[in-house]
């Protein structure tokens, strides 16, 4: 091969070429490091873009003087940017901390308002139990429709078995209730906020009375 020029990769053209301006410590115009670098071993079709990798990347500086442009980079330079990024690095991460920590604050605020509190831990079970009684007292009601024309006496304890599930279905409403009181006057929720914590709606209501007379 004409030469014998090695090919370099742009790292290592980067590199050439910053340790010309490092090593002789001039300012150049850009046909005058086009040719140093040349001599160097870069190719010399490739200098320019090189080059301006290193200007955009702030290793190399570049003046518009007069008609011409100018270029040059001292070995400190790398070093204070390199110490410039660092610092840089630690402000972002200073940075990001602080928003995790707020965001993290938000989030526990967030959480606080749907967290059970001793008083009401209990909710989840008061309402599945309420459901319970509900269905059975649906249940009861059914079974006693169908029967009231029969047995007499399955007919008596069947409404008794019905009054004992409305009862209790009644003193779960209740506890319900006061869940909802507590939200709405100690925690300052509104209604609607209280309903949508307790998994109730607006119409929650204590069970109708349809025991057949």
């Amino acid at each position: 091969m004409a030469g014998g020029t090695k090919r370099m990769s742009a790292e290592e053209k980067r590199s050439v070429i910053l340790k010309i301006y490092h090593t002789t410590k001039q300012v150049y115009t850009e046909k005058e490091i086009v040719s140093l670098a040349t001599k160097a071993g870069v190719n010399g079709n490739t200098v320019c873009d090189i080059n301006q990798s290193l200007i955009d990347d702030g290793l190399v500086t570049k003046e518009k003087i007069g008609g011409s442009n100018y270029f040059w980079s001292f070995p400190g330079k790398k070093d204070r940017l390199l110490q410039i990024k660092y610092q840089n690095t630690l402000s972002s991460i200073e940075t990001l901390k602080a928003k995790i920590n707020d965001a993290n604050v938000k989030l526990s605020d967030a959480k606080r308002g749907r967290e059970e509190d001793p008083d009401t831990n209990e909710r989840s079970k008061k309402i599945a139990r309420l459901k319970e009684l509900r269905d059975l007292n649906q249940k009861a009601t059914k079974e006693l429709e169908s029967l009231k024309e029969n047995d007499p006496q399955a007919l008596a304890d069947l409404e008794k078995e019905l009054i004992l599930c409305k009862e209790a279905a009644n003193r779960w409403t209740d506890n319900i209730f006061e869940c909802k009181s507590f939200l709405t006057k100690k925690r300052g929720m509104s209604s609607k906020e209280a309903c949508k914590i307790l998994g109730i709606t607006s119409d929650f209501d204590y069970p109708e009375d349809k025991i057949p007379k």
